[in-house]
């Protein structure tokens, strides 16, 4: 099969989230699909890696002709095992996904989604985070389905820009969204909140809740826009950490100057 696209599926809601299970069905026709997935949820792990703790790869029967497997890890950590124990070449492309609930805006920084697509972007490989805005665990993913084919089709056959990848969010709608845009993230934040808890010893303990603050509520070209008025969301990720630097931080190009002078 090595005429085959490979594509290497991952997740941060675990082996046996409906997601990811949506999403290797529509996967299949594509080429050959191998999934490689943490054995719990692991959301909002971001690119975390595992340093201290052993991991563990366990092989799974296949799912609708994809080859399975679960692992100890983060999502991050599924896409290292992938590339160095598990497969037998490299991967046409690495898919992420389907999340439950949105990666929009910043939540993109937290998402163990957008940390196996970064991780594959890491890798030299064209990579697409999914995600739908539904936290149900029995979430209507085939309102997902023409985004996943119209850019799985384009970047097989296109791939995508060095250090680029897709963070792609879908709305919620309980039908297939009209409207596809390339966009960029909204600018807001999360008012967080660790609200107080007494455990039944009488300790206490914290959970975390919270509101996300739009910012810029009415601009047009953002994700949360976008999503707010059932149009799927495409924005480019660049996992590249060179900057240019505005000029209206033109002192930091002196800093090493001043460092040698004291």
């Amino acid at each position: 099969m090595k005429n085959t696209p490979l594509i290497l599926v991952s997740n941060d809601d675990g082996i046996d989230a409906k997601g990811v299970r949506s999403l290797i069905e529509r996967l299949t026709p594509y080429g050959e699909v191998v999934v490689v997935c943490p054995d719990q949820p692991r959301s909002g792990q971001s690119m975390a890696i595992t340093v201290n703790d052993p991991l563990r790869i366990t092989p799974l029967e296949d799912f609708k002709g994809a080859r399975m497997y679960k692992t100890s890890g983060t999502p991050v950590d599924c896409i290292k095992l992938a590339m160095h124990h598990i497969l037998d070449r490299r991967p046409d492309l690495v898919v992420s996904g389907i999340n439950h609930g949105t990666n929009a805006s910043v939540n993109e920084l937290y998402s163990g989604t957008m940390g196996a697509a970064c991780e594959g972007c890491a890798f030299g490989i064209p990579s697409i985070g999914f995600s739908l805005t539904n936290h149900s665990s029995d979430a209507d993913f085939e309102q997902c389905f023409r985004a996943v084919d119209t850019l799985v089709k384009e970047v097989l056959e296109n791939g995508l820009p060095e250090g680029i990848c897709l963070n792609v969010n879908i709305p919620d709608l309980g039908h297939t969204p009209e409207e596809m845009r390339i966009c960029v993230p909204c600018q807001g934040h999360w008012n967080d909140e660790y609200r107080e808890y007494i455990d039944p010893a009488g300790k206490k303990f914290y959970l975390l809740c919270g509101t996300f603050i739009n910012d810029e509520p009415e601009n047009e070209h953002t994700d949360e826009w976008c999503l707010a008025h059932g149009i799927v969301s495409v924005v480019p990720t660049s996992v590249n950490r060179k900057i240019n630097i505005p000029k209206s931080l033109d002192w930091i190009k002196g800093i090493s100057e001043k460092y040698k002078s004291l």
